[in-house]
């Protein structure tokens, strides 16, 4: 049976949520960035490094053989969050942007010049930089496809850039500043149809979705650990049997290999091809314990308790002459950017902060975004499990505190 949604119970197992800022109970609400940590990633790591911490792998010591055990044994709660068919089919990576670099530069070595990879405008720079070094390197086109005025992707637009010459489609399955929700199994059909592999950014999907790569199709997708509540430094890419088989090892050393000679060298298979040397070992474990814990509520509930919280803050900000909510598509994620006329984003994000109210503000690492919505800047507020009806009343009032000293 999942665990029951009582939210005071689940705070109080987030131990910085206590805290006081600035005089102020703790309001956090950038979560789109990173998330805060319960106690039991907090513990499964400390405990880890107590009791049983060694290298990975082919140690025949106690304390490697547990380690071991351990790291793997969070391999295994990340296949069964994505639902890949198999354990060797999940590369642990720094988290998503390395897991997109990777990507990248397995595909670097099949793309001729004129190739096209086909983008969305609200990539995230993770998602668009590894593929800008394949235009300036290789001679690959970039495609972009654009959105509806309410911020949904523009699926026309998605058919009509996907062609005989595109390798590879990447987009984002949420966006972080939208909020908009893509329906990822449908572009993926469009790329297989057209010959193409296809990427999904998961960062914040997986994060507020139920996930399933079989049921999706994809070749790739990427998350991260420390937005779904586990630490930095971790993250997954998954890759079906035929997209690992045709990429080459991102980097070399220790792990990736099965014979080093001084004429030749044989890699090692799916996964520790790309686990190049000691991996993040305690942050692996750390991410099994987030997913694990995230792991015992409905995500159809928290989905809803996160879209109360979101649309109680998006009425309280109707009433405010001046602002503008940028992305308002149908079934978006918990995710609050917007502007306010005359107030600079960073100036309102200081005078939250001093009534203890933690939000984003600048370009949210997505330029072609800013650009597309005519800004230099948003502010953005992101909610999550942890966030309470309160929180987005203390957040709105501080907002119109903001308002009268700024405008």
């Amino acid at each position: 049976m999942p665990r029951n949604l009582d939210i005071p119970a689940i705070r109080a197992e987030f131990p910085i949520l206590a805290r006081l800022v600035n005089g102020h109970p703790l309001v956090y609400l950038d979560n789109a960035a990173s998330a805060q940590k319960p106690d039991a990633v907090i513990d499964a790591m400390a405990n880890q490094m107590r009791t049983a911490y060694a290298n990975v792998h082919r140690g025949l010591h106690t304390l490697a053989n547990e380690t071991t055990e351990a790291y793997e044994a969070a391999r295994e709660i990340v296949r069964a969050f994505l639902n890949a068919p198999s354990t060797d089919n999940v590369i642990f990576t720094k988290g998503s942007t390395e897991g997109i670099n990777l990507v990248a530069a397995g595909l670097g070595a099949r793309v001729q010049p004129g190739d096209e990879i086909v983008l969305t405008i609200m990539e995230h720079h993770s998602n668009i930089v590894p593929w800008h070094f394949l235009r300036e390197r290789h001679g690959a086109v970039l495609r972009w496809v654009g959105l509806q005025e309410d911020g949904s992707l523009d699926m026309d637009a998605m058919r009509a850039a996907i062609g005989p010459k595109t390798k590879m489609v990447a987009l984002t399955h949420m966006s972080n500043v939208l909020g908009t929700v893509t329906d990822v199994a449908a572009v993926t059909q469009l790329a297989h149809a057209a010959g193409a592999e296809i990427l999904i950014d998961g960062s914040q999907a997986a994060v507020h979705l139920p996930l399933d790569v079989q049921a999706i199709g994809c070749d790739w997708y990427v998350i991260t650990g420390h937005k779904l509540y586990g630490p930095t430094g971790i993250g997954a890419l998954y890759g079906t049997s035929d997209a690992l088989a045709r990429a080459r090892p991102y980097q070399g050393g220790g792990e990736m290999i099965e014979v080093v000679e001084t004429g030749r060298v044989t890699y090692n298979t799916a996964p520790h091809k790309f686990e190049a040397g000691t991996p993040p070992i305690l942050e692996a474990i750390g991410l099994g314990a987030a997913l694990r814990w995230l792991g015992q509520f409905d995500k159809a509930g928290v989905a809803a308790h996160e879209h109360a919280v979101y649309t109680r803050a998006r009425e309280a900000l109707r009433g405010i002459n001046g602002l503008k909510v940028h992305g308002e598509s149908s079934g978006k994620g918990a995710v609050l950017s917007f502007s306010l006329e005359g107030a600079h984003p960073h100036d309102l994000a200081q005078i939250l902060d001093r009534y203890g109210v933690a939000i984003r503000a600048g370009h949210h690492c997505a330029q072609p975004l800013m650009q597309h919505l005519g800004v230099s800047a948003t502010a953005r507020a992101s909610f999550a499990l942890y966030n309470t009806v309160a929180e987005a009343d203390a957040f709105a009032e501080a907002l119109a505190k903001a308002r009268k000293m700024l405008v």
